[in-house]
């Protein structure tokens, strides 16, 4: 074979073993559709790790139950499972013999959209749903039709996702030297999303590189995401994984042991501000003290152009015991107050770049995703 043929082939393989790798590595799925049963199966991540139980939701109070108690949880999984909600709360209408009108849409969409209110890829995809919704109802399909135009939105949006994801990684992926050591915030991985990943897209795509990467975890106080399950991804898939308490960050910085820092959003202003998991901002500004890159990875559905900067995206606030408790150990005294934002607002000025399914953009240039 002549050199040059030998040189194509070479990188075909290289190539191919890089995709085959990537496909290895997704070793479980956060959410299944269930054709013969028209159900949503989740992994249960409130369960994780000691348990890897799935829930089959049948009916829509299942999948507003598993989206309030994060049973699913993560800004894409959200959107993904509220989607597939809106198919479930459709065929269960159908089925009590009350027929699917427009408000009979609408307050099934309401109904998802009042579970939880920072992600806005909630929003997103239930705006999708209310979409072809009424554009089937105006074209004046029957039930069965409507039901089936539904769930092919539905997976749809599923498809794009990982799709989106797999992009965002091979961009991101770029920005990883050799052997860095990366600290990550929260979960932004296969369990926050439909299969791949955001944040730990970036990994999974640097480390089937070749990269020899090595990551920190944050345990991401009060419910331990981080540790939890962001360990349990990487472990699984056999990505070198250190867990530290959240506490000690700052301090692995000024000791060397960091080299950037990746994490997701849940919801993007239009001048860059992120919302993510509370304590993100505080990673932020110990990444800026020490000079460190800051990256947010995440898809240009998490974009709200809607609202110009951070201190317009709504902060949900959870549960007090969520804090009273470590797990089902109680440790704080019963009637303490407690204050428990899930998200905080990183400003822009102290992100280096966000990784999108687009390409890799400064806050300044985030208008150009649209």
């Amino acid at each position: 074979m002549p050199r040059n043929g030998k040189s194509v082939f070479s990188k075909f393989l290289r190539l191919l073993s890089r995709e085959i790798l990537a496909a290895l590595m997704s070793t479980f799925q956060t959410l299944t559709w269930l054709k013969e049963k028209r159900a949503l199966r989740l992994l249960d991540q409130r369960r994780l790790p000691t348990a890897e139980i799935f829930l089959e939701c049948e009916d829509l109070p299942q999948i507003v139950e598993a989206i309030k108690t994060l049973a699913v949880r993560g800004a894409p999984a959200i959107g993904v499972a509220a989607a597939y909600g809106v198919v479930i709360g459709v065929q269960k209408a159908i089925a009590t013999g009350n027929g699917i009108t427009a408000p009979t849409l609408t307050t099934i969409i309401d109904v998802l959209a009042a579970t939880r209110p920072t992600a806005v890829n909630l929003f997103w995809a239930l705006e999708r749903m209310k979409r072809v919704g009424e554009e089937g109802l105006k074209r004046g399909l029957d039930e069965t039709a409507l039901r089936d135009l539904l769930l092919v939105e539905a997976d749809r949006i599923y498809a794009e996702d990982d799709r989106a994801h797999h992009r965002l990684g091979e961009y991101g992926a770029k920005l990883i030297p050799a052997e860095a050591r990366i600290l990550t915030h929260c979960n932004a991985g296969a369990l926050a999303c439909a299969e791949y990943g955001t944040a730990l897209g970036v990994i999974r795509a640097a480390q089937a590189a070749g990269k020899n990467i090595k990551v920190y975890a944050d345990e991401t106080r009060p419910l331990l995401q981080g540790s939890r399950l962001t360990t349990w991804e990487l472990l699984k898939e056999k990505i070198p994984v250190t867990l530290i308490c959240d506490n000690m960050a700052a301090h692995c910085m000024a000791k060397g042991m960091i080299d950037l820092v990746i994490v997701g959003a849940d919801r993007i202003a239009a001048n860059g501000d992120t919302a993510n998991k509370i304590g993100t901002y505080s990673v932020a500004l110990a990444a800026k003290a020490h000079n460190l890159p800051f990256y947010v990875a995440a898809p240009t559905s998490t974009i709200d152009f809607s609202l110009a900067d951070g201190s317009m995206i709504p902060i949900e606030e959870r549960d007090p015991d969520e804090v009273r408790f470590f797990g089902e150990k109680r440790t704080a005294p019963e009637k303490v107050a407690v204050y428990n934002p899930a998200f905080d607002v990183t400003p822009a000025t102290l992100i280096s770049a966000f990784i999108t399914e687009k390409g890799i953009f400064t806050p300044d240039q985030i208008s150009s995703t649209r």
